[in-house]
């Protein structure tokens, strides 16, 4: 047993803002929103391998630059189709699109807090979302991006009309109060087995993963980023995976 306090700490993760705007034309909502829809996508793609089975949640993802001017600060993942409810999981019963904004470098740090021995009870997740100035202001602008490339010549043909936030929504005060209350996880939480140099009160891993002062223990996914990476999450993931065998691998033949 090993008393390390970074553990759990250092909790970092992308917030999702999802302004969503209507269309004049159809989208998966119009497609997904009934059985018989459900039934010929499946079947679409039982017999030909097409149709929007084949396809990822987002079509297009761009970053971009919203209040750091010297790199891109927020990601955007437009997808042809939005979506309600706690986690957003339904679609809504009208044709729309999602811009779906996150910030890349978040400022604001959470950790995990045991509540039990019991280890089958889950912890407490104090994810401290825009609990930093420049967060906030991250949040409130890229909102304002999305809604100035909402009304760009390229979407004009689709008429976008915003649903969400909604344009009853417009002072800087108003916009972080929507996102306070709507956004949600993109589900890239890492941070919170940091790797560092045993000098480092915050380090739970060194620079091979093996974990301060247990021997033949080593941690080997996302939790080990010290900061978490600009854009998804998963390949640097995988890479650290890969990494760790080869890491393993050395070490048994050395």
């Amino acid at each position: 047993v090993k008393d390390l306090p970074g553990v759990g700490g250092n909790l970092q993760d992308h917030l999702q803002l999802r302004p969503k705007f209507r269309v004049n034309q159809e989208t998966l909502n119009d497609q997904v929103g009934s059985w018989i829809g459900q039934i010929k996508i499946g079947l679409e793609y039982m017999a030909y391998r097409t149709g929007p089975m084949t396809m990822a949640a987002s079509a297009v993802c761009a970053f971009a630059r919203c209040v750091d001017e010297t790199r891109p600060d927020v990601q955007f993942h437009f997808q042809p189709l939005s979506t309600s409810g706690t986690p957003a999981v339904t679609t809504d019963p009208y044709s729309a699109f999602t811009a779906s904004i996150c910030q890349l470098r978040p400022e604001s740090r959470g950790h995990l807090e045991l509540v039990s021995r019991d280890p089958s009870v889950h912890p407490k997740v104090h994810a401290n979302y825009l609990s930093t100035e420049l967060d906030c202001k991250v949040a409130v602008e890229s909102i304002k991006l999305a809604r100035k490339v909402s009304e760009g010549s390229a979407l004009s043909p689709l008429e976008p009309t915003e649903e969400a936030p909604g344009k009853q929504v417009q002072t800087d005060a108003e916009i972080l109060e929507w996102v306070r209350n709507n956004a949600e996880t993109i589900y890239h939480p890492v941070g919170t087995a940091k790797m560092g140099p045993a000098s480092d009160p915050e380090a739970v891993v060194d620079h091979e993963l093996r974990v301060h002062g247990i021997a033949g223990l080593r941690v080997a996914d996302a939790s080990i980023m010290p900061i978490i990476t600009s854009g998804n999450t998963h390949a640097p993931a995988v890479m650290i995976g890969e990494k760790a065998a080869d890491m393993i691998k050395a070490a048994a033949a050395s």
